[in-house]
């Protein structure tokens, strides 16, 4: 990469740390990092082909998420932030974000209430939680950071191995990313089944 290259390089400022929501180990060879909103619909789009790229790539992908959650256009998005937090603090942080991504027309309190209970939370303990202005305070703060520090605008916004990731987010364009940021060659792309076409280019 030639100088010039290396000014539209865009990396994270703000590092990942344990008060992140992190699935996958820190030894994995490649993170991926979203900055995501449960209302947007790009990021909607973008839930099952993460979900899949995390399932085949298993150990060998670290993904983290950030709420970005813009009220402005989308409303529900900071009370659907919130609920993904206090089930976090019951340790099903994930079971709530699939919800709140599976059911992203459905976003109202009572919707909320009925996925904390098909995942099995303390109900009394979500709704206080929800209620409390800790979880709220914190995802303005990050919110604040994201807009002030990483300069985000809009989601998905995606990091791979902390530099900003800009292409498209299909599956195939994120795994032959995924390939490019393994620059040890650790990942064994030969061991994941499916997707043989795809997988058989990105060797290429």
């Amino acid at each position: 990469m030639s100088s010039n290259d290396n000014t539209s390089v865009i990396k994270l400022k703000n590092l990942i740390t344990e008060s992140d929501h992190i699935s996958g180990p820190p030894t994995a060879p490649v993170t991926l990092l979203q900055y995501g909103n449960f209302e947007c619909v790009h990021c909607g789009q973008f839930f099952p082909v993460i979900k899949q790229a995390r399932r085949l790539l298993a150990t060998d992908l670290r993904f983290v998420f950030r709420h970005f959650p813009t009220v402005r256009t989308h409303p529900n998005a900071l009370r659907a932030a919130i609920a993904a937090d206090a089930a976090g603090l019951q340790d099903k942080f994930w079971d709530m974000h699939d919800e709140l991504f599976k059911h992203q027309s459905a976003l109202q309190e009572r919707d909320i209430s009925r996925y904390a209970r098909r995942i099995g939370l303390n109900v009394e303990s979500f709704a206080r939680d929800t209620a409390s202005d800790n979880i709220r305070q914190k995802i303005e703060a990050d919110y604040d950071r994201s807009v002030f520090d990483e300069h985000i605008t809009g989601t998905p916004t995606i990091y791979i191995n902390q530099v900003r990731y800009t292409g498209a987010t299909d599956l195939e364009s994120l795994l032959e990313a995924i390939r490019t940021a393994d620059v040890e060659a650790r990942i064994q792309w030969p061991k994941i089944r499916g997707l043989r076409s795809v997988l058989d280019r990105l060797r290429h």
